[in-house]
């Protein structure tokens, strides 16, 4: 019995140290490619992580926690770190609940592109229009995903497939 408790707890420290690892990539990424990172044409390399709840139920809330770091150093201030770090989390859940769909992939470029672009084309100095700010967004977006994401999902079941829940 004692064993199986030991499992059980390492199992546990293995989901947390993932999570940690996670969040801290996502925020490392973000702060080391700040000058893309922000703004109507962005490019958050970090995106691609947004794919890993196909994989890991842990990386729900480290995607949300390590959104939510990274905007703090973002020019978008209290209304981005909040509303950023919330539809990350929505579409983190989202892309873990329909994990062994296609359209698991589909959810963290349109929230993204529709909700993200909804404040920013307010808060940004440019004056683009919100739809130009949905396409730029949710065209960087997919390429994190689709471009960087999809490979690391692949490259994580075929190299660690005892890792995943």
């Amino acid at each position: 019995m004692e064993a199986k408790d030991d499992r059980g707890r390492e199992n546990t420290l293995r989901r947390i140290v993932r999570a940690g690892v996670i969040a801290s990539v996502y925020v490392g990424l973000t702060y080391a490619l700040a000058p893309i990172s922000f703004g109507q044409f962005q490019f958050r390399v970090a995106e691609a992580l947004t794919v890993l709840p196909i994989l890991y139920p842990e990386a729900v809330p480290a995607l949300f926690i390590g959104c939510f770091l990274a905007n703090i150093i973002g020019p978008y201030g209290i209304l981005d770190i909040v509303l950023g770090s919330l539809t990350t989390l929505l579409a983190a859940a989202l892309t873990r609940m329909f994990r062994k769909s296609a359209i698991a992939y589909f959810w963290p470029i349109a929230l993204n592109a529709f909700i993200v672009s909804a404040y920013l084309s307010l808060l940004a100095e440019t004056k683009a229009s919100y739809w130009a700010f949905v396409l730029s967004i949710g065209i960087s977006e997919a390429a994190s995903v689709l471009l960087v994401g999809i490979p690391l999902v692949k490259f994580l079941r075929t190299s660690y497939p005892d890792t995943i829940s």
